[in-house]
């Protein structure tokens, strides 16, 4: 549907502003006879305001593709249903992420370094160093101590979420999947944002936001609007132009309608456009079907790099 049109200011023409992709307006929320249509509402949120999560537990223990319902739920008119979904959500997507494989390039280790005048001092690391001083009848050095230190990241990554009208609640804890893993994998440089008719910086590269601000924030996003995927990769451009860590990577979620080292992630039902974008700009891409997937997926774009 679209808006009203507007009377231009020379010869009466009308001009009809840009639909919204799924035709959804602005904020809309989904009410419990929809949810209600998943064959497992009904035990996991028996009356309004209220998600047991003893069955929801149960539920994804027995079919993992009811996080799908937990996702729709992020939306739902429910304020407090929505609310409980929003935080189990951000959880689930937080303890999801870190199932990916610990050995890709670019994570953040603690290292030990000995004699150094800044750090995290290492407190059993550096008994031996203190007793030996002691033994010595002298003074504790800075060499008898030894402090932990964060190596550099090797890549800082932009997350580009897609918040136009196609983003359902499944799309965007994907979304938040995706974040919540480049936290655990640069957690000094990664930005993200999110776009439609213009961008938002949801955590700037250098942050002390928590990874599970960012997930819930995420989750609270509601699409509408249209794509302006231009504007978007020129921010996260500028978020990665002062990224410390050689390898910058954009990662894009979105399906695409209306690029150095970018990984595109599109929803499993929708993403031709995103092929076909993936293609020009020689970036990597792939298919999400189950949002919880994004991490690993996520993992597999990165290590598996394609080289001209």
């Amino acid at each position: 549907m679209t808006s009203p049109p507007a009377a231009s200011a020379a010869g009466g023409q009308q001009r009809q502003r840009p639909q919204p992709k799924s035709g959804r307006p602005d904020g809309k929320t989904t009410g419990r006879h929809e949810l209600s249509r998943h064959a497992r509402f009904a035990e996991i949120s028996p009356e309004v305001g209220v998600l047991d999560e003893q069955a929801l537990n149960q539920a994804l223990g027995e079919d993992p593709a009811t996080f799908e319902l937990l996702a729709a739920m992020t939306s739902a008119t429910d304020e407090r249903l929505r609310a409980a979904a929003i935080r189990l959500s951000a959880s689930i997507v937080l303890e999801r992420a870190r199932a990916g494989r610990t050995s890709m390039r670019g994570i953040s280790r603690l290292r030990p370094v000995r004699g150094a005048a800044d750090g995290d001092l290492d407190i059993d690391a550096s008994i031996e160093g203190v007793s030996a001083a002691r033994a010595e009848a002298r003074p504790v050095a800075l060499d008898d101590l030894t402090t932990v230190h964060w190596a550099r990241a090797q890549t800082a990554f932009a997350v580009v979420v897609d918040k136009s009208g196609s983003m359902t609640g499944a799309r965007l804890a994907a979304a938040a999947t995706v974040a919540a893993a480049c936290a655990l994998r640069a957690p000094r440089e990664h930005a993200v944002l999110s776009f439609a008719a213009s961008v938002d910086v949801i955590r700037p590269l250098v942050s002390d936001m928590a990874p599970a601000v960012v997930s819930e924030r995420l989750l609270r996003l509601r699409g509408h609007g249209v794509t302006r995927l231009a504007d978007a990769l020129q921010a996260a451009r500028e978020q990665l132009a002062h990224a410390r860590a050689r390898r910058r990577v954009v990662i894009l979620l979105s399906d695409c309608r209306t690029t150095e080292d970018d990984v595109i992630l599109a929803p499993a039902d929708d993403n031709e456009q995103a092929a076909q974008l993936a293609d020009l700009a020689g970036a990597r891409w792939a298919a999400l079907a189950n949002p919880l997937d994004a991490a690993t997926t996520l993992d597999y774009l990165l290590e598996n790099r394609i080289t001209a």
